[in-house]
């Protein structure tokens, strides 16, 4: 008798009795917990990709580097008018490329390369200046100009900051909790601070498409040239309208050229900065070119040309073609500026009706 109870229990665990299946009601809350994990994932995925690219799903601008070692950084056509910002700023007070460097590796660790309204207690704009700290009002650290501006002021006070590691220079100005967090972007603004100031000639690119702004045509575009250049942009303006534009051009250094409107294109006639730069025309006239791009969506910037390329917004790939050239004849040929072909005395900027 005992056998036979043992050899049941025994049975009764090898074979399991199914148990039965889940109400229709409760499948129902089961489908709907699923279906809602789904929702939120994928929202928690757009969130992300928001941030990442400024809100566009598709960064939009993308730079590369103009030697063979395929670094390229992209980027959204805000963080790409602030980068411009940036490096015109810095080239405007005769300040090097590893300075512009230095500044834009800082501007993407603090704010990744946005205005931004708030920060770390009252840090404010690209730098996260703090007003309190003696940078400047809450209006002033917001400018982008200004910013960049003082920011390069107090870069300039650091002894030997060409040579000290990037990280180390910028913490000099800035002070942070956090003072490696720099070192990781020197990859991204070395190359873009090569395309932004001229050295680099046709890599950085933009699709072009319109953003929201209601400041178009020449007139915003040589406001646009004023603001980020500053002063020799407007000694430049004022020698354009003087009956000695020749002379005034020179003595201004030529950094920012005159500028030549007719129905809706801008000319920027091109020459050596001699103001102590030392930059080549070359240099000077791809930085101009570059800006544009970087310009294109908030400007309605259509068509930019230097050089014997030219850039066209809303191409498939944005690249700059050789002038005449197909979608298949794009031009490849990246690089130095001083090895651009082509008429380099001006840059022609056509904005869009």
């Amino acid at each position: 008798m005992r056998t036979c109870l043992l050899l049941l229990g025994t049975l009764q665990y090898l074979v399991r009795v199914p148990e039965p299946s889940p109400s229709p009601k409760r499948r129902g809350r089961l489908l709907r917990f699923g279906a809602a994990c789904v929702v939120l994932s994928a929202v928690a995925g757009y969130v992300v990709v928001q941030y990442v690219t400024g809100g566009t799903g598709d960064p939009g601008c993308r730079v590369v580097s103009g030697d063979a070692n395929g670094t390229s950084y992209k980027f959204t056509p805000e963080q790409a008018v602030n980068a411009a910002t940036i490096a015109a700023v810095g080239t405007d007070r005769a300040m090097p490329e590893r300075a512009v460097a230095i500044a834009l590796a800082t501007a993407i660790q603090e704010s990744g390369l946005r205005n931004l309204a708030h920060g770390d207690r009252d840090s404010l704009g690209l730098f996260q200046q703090r007003p309190s700290q003696g940078w400047g009002t809450e209006q002033q650290v917001t400018d982008p100009a200004y910013a960049a501006n003082i920011f390069y002021e107090h870069l300039a006070k650091v002894r030997g900051y060409t040579e000290l590691p990037l990280t180390v220079a910028a913490q000099r100005v800035q002070r942070s909790g956090y003072p490696e967090a720099y070192a990781k972007h020197e990859p991204d603004a070395t190359v873009l601070a090569a395309a932004l100031t001229g050295t680099s000639a046709a890599t950085l690119t933009c699709d072009g498409r319109a953003g929201a702004t209601t400041s178009t045509g020449p007139a915003a575009v040589r406001a646009a040239l004023a603001r980020d250049f500053g002063q020799a942009a407007r000694r430049e303006a004022s020698a354009a309208e003087s009956d000695s534009a020749a002379e005034g051009a020179s003595a201004a250094g030529a950094r920012t050229p005159v500028m030549e409107t007719s129905g809706r294109t801008v000319t920027l006639p091109v020459s050596e900065d001699t103001t102590g730069g030392g930059r080549s025309a070359g240099e000077c006239g791809w930085q101009l070119a570059h800006w544009a791009v970087a310009n294109a969506s908030a400007l309605r910037i259509e068509r930019v040309s230097y050089a014997g390329r030219e850039w066209v917004s809303g191409n498939t790939d944005s690249k700059w073609r050789a002038i005449g050239a197909t979608s298949a004849e794009a031009a490849g040929t990246s690089g130095g500026a001083s090895g651009a072909g082509g008429d380099t005395g001006s840059v022609r900027i056509v904005t869009a009706q």
